[in-house]
C-alpha cells in the first residue's frame, strides 16, 4: 500500500527539508504515483501550499518602535478628548482614477445551468485613459475633491496651493467653526506631504499635522477604507471623457451615507491599539 507509514514519514521529512517540494518530487522519490503522493501530502499530512504573504517593506526595529509611539500619542490624544479630537481630523490621499477599470472575477460571475455552455472572459488591463484624484474628508463625509491636470504632477508647491486655495475654504464652507477649533490633518509621508515648503504651509495655515509613522497605509482611513470600495463601484464602466469619471466619483462619494465616513474614521482607534 503506497499510503503506509513509511512513505508517510519520509515525505513528512521531505517536506520539512524543502517547503517548495513539487507532489510529482515525493511521488518520484518514493516510487508512487501522484495521486498517492498527493493523499500523503493533503490528508494525511495535513500540508496545504500558501504563497507568502505580500509586504511592501520589511520595517526595521527603529519603524517598529516609531508606529508604536506614534499609535499610542494618538491614543493619549483620543482619550483626552474622545470623539471631539476625531470630528477634528480632516484626511487626504491620492489615487488614479482609470476610464475603464476591468470588472473583477466575482463581478462576472453568472448563474448558470450544468448544460449552460461555459463562459470565457478575457484578462484586460485598466485603460490609459485615468485622472489623478485627491479627496480629503472626514467624518462627516468629502470636504474637497480634486483632479490634478494633465501634464502636471503633485510637487510641494502644488500640494500647497491646494491646500491654501481650495482646502481651507472648502473646510470654512463645508465645516463651520472648524478652523477655529483646529484642523488635524491626517495625511501620509508622501514626498508632497513632508516636503520643508508643505510644513511652512501648513504652519501658516495653523493646522495640526498628525504624526504618521512610516510605511503605514494602515493607518490611512482613504487606503484602507475610501479607494478600495470607490474603484470597485467604478469596476466594468467604461468612460469616454474626463468629465464622466469626475461625475461618477462626485456621484459615488455623493451616494455615501454619514456613518459610512464616520465609520472609517472611527476605525483608527482600533488601529491604534
Amino acid at each position: 500500500m503506497a499510503t503506509n507509514e513509511d512513505n508517510i514519514e519520509r515525505a513528512h521529512d521531505m517536506v520539512l527539508l524543502d517547503r517548495r517540494v513539487t507532489i510529482d518530487e515525493v511521488a518520484n522519490r518514493l516510487q508512487i504515483s501522484h495521486g498517492s503522493a498527493y493523499e500523503i501530502i493533503h490528508n494525511s499530512l495535513g500540508f496545504h501550499k500558501v504563497c507568502a504573504r505580500w509586504v511592501p517593506k520589511q520595517l526595521t526595529v527603529l519603524h517598529k518602535q516609531a508606529h508604536l509611539d506614534i499609535c499610542q500619542q494618538h491614543l493619549d490624544c483620543y482619550g483626552n478628548e474622545r470623539d471631539v479630537f476625531l470630528d477634528r481630523i480632516i484626511t487626504g490621499d491620492e489615487t488614479w482614477i482609470h476610464h475603464c477599470e476591468p470588472e473583477s472575477k466575482q463581478q462576472s460571475m453568472e448563474w448558470k445551468h450544468p448544460q449552460s455552455p461555459s463562459k470565457k472572459t478575457f484578462k484586460s488591463q485598466p485603460s490609459a485613459g485615468k485622472l489623478m484624484l485627491t479627496v480629503f474628508w472626514d467624518s462627516q463625509g468629502p470636504v474637497l475633491e480634486h483632479y490634478q491636470e494633465r501634464g502636471t504632477t503633485i510637487n510641494s508647491a502644488c500640494y500647497s496651493e491646494m491646500l491654501t486655495d481650495r482646502l481651507k475654504p472648502a473646510i470654512r464652507s463645508k465645516r463651520r467653526g472648524l478652523l477655529s477649533k483646529g484642523v488635524v490633518l491626517l495625511h501620509d509621508n508622501a514626498r508632497p506631504h513632508v516636503a520643508a515648503h508643505t510644513a511652512e504651509t501648513l504652519r501658516k495655515l495653523k493646522f495640526d499635522i498628525m504624526a504618521h509613522p512610516p510605511y503605514s497605509p494602515d493607518l490611512v482611513p482613504s487606503d484602507y477604507h475610501l479607494f478600495g470600495p470607490l474603484k470597485e463601484a467604478l469596476r466594468g464602466h467604461r468612460f469616454t471623457s474626463d468629465q464622466q469619471v469626475k461625475e461618477a466619483v462626485h456621484a459615488w462619494l455623493a451616494a455615501q451615507l454619514k456613518t459610512f465616513f464616520s465609520e472609517g474614521i472611527r476605525k483608527l482607534v482600533q488601529r491604534w491599539t
